[in-house]
């Protein structure tokens, strides 16, 4: 059950804040901030120096099965290339797994610990492969090289099939992922780029709200 309330607040909050940074305290930081501004679902990139001890802490502070408003956050691992790194990141507090791509030893791990993973698929061979290995959503990544409607083409042989794209959403594409059948989207560069280079973190934040007011936006209008 634990799983399933997971994939379903996760679907709820529809954004994913995918936080890369120079180290674990500034990754922390932008967590904060994206938190603050209203994106609720955190994934740290394990290309982050001392990003499971950012995972460790965040999920200290932050939960995501309580009622307290201002503590209530879903802190998950991102960048996950094998089985050993996503269980060292479940260790170490991470609610979801995220993979640039399908790995299928990755995968059975997570589903052994009844962990939502969500690893990186392009093609309608890899929408299959995951779905049999039991994945609840995939990542369509990179979501760049795509056009939102490419979710209702594959949704044609494999409806039961839920995508997140990650990587190219923006603040004047969100709305056609969303009415485009996309369960939730991933936030990268986007969201931090601009407080990376003048050092003001609060840029997060402000990014964050115009985000979940987009989101909340196409919602209302699909």
């Amino acid at each position: 059950m634990k799983k399933l309330q997971l994939i379903q607040k996760i679907v709820e909050q529809g954004v994913v804040a995918v936080l890369r940074a120079d180290s674990a305290k500034q990754v922390v930081e932008m967590a904060e901030q994206a938190i603050a501004g209203g994106i609720k679902v955190i994934e740290i990139t394990l290309t982050v120096p001392g990003a499971l001890q950012a995972i460790e802490e965040l999920s200290k502070t932050y939960s995501w099965d309580t009622a307290d408003e201002e503590r209530f956050a879903i802190i998950g691992a991102g960048t996950v290339l094998e089985p050993q790194t996503a269980r060292a990141a479940i260790m170490a507090g991470s609610a979801f797994i995220v993979g640039p791509s399908l790995n299928p030893d990755t995968v059975r791990l997570c589903n052994l610990y009844r962990v939502p993973v969500m690893p990186g698929v392009m093609t309608i061979a890899e929408v299959q492969a995951a779905l049999e290995l039991g994945v609840d959503v995939v990542k369509l990544f990179p979501g760049s090289v795509y056009d939102p409607s490419v979710i209702k083409t594959m949704k044609g042989p494999l409806p039961q099939a839920n995508f997140m794209p990650t990587g190219g959403v923006s603040l004047d594409n969100l709305g056609q992922w969303i009415k485009g059948g996309a369960v939730a989207v991933g936030i990268g560069s986007d969201l931090t780029q601009q407080a990376v280079k003048t050092g003001d973190m609060t840029y997060v934040k402000r990014k964050a709200e115009e985000y979940i007011g987009a989101y909340r936006k196409a919602i209302l209008e699909k």
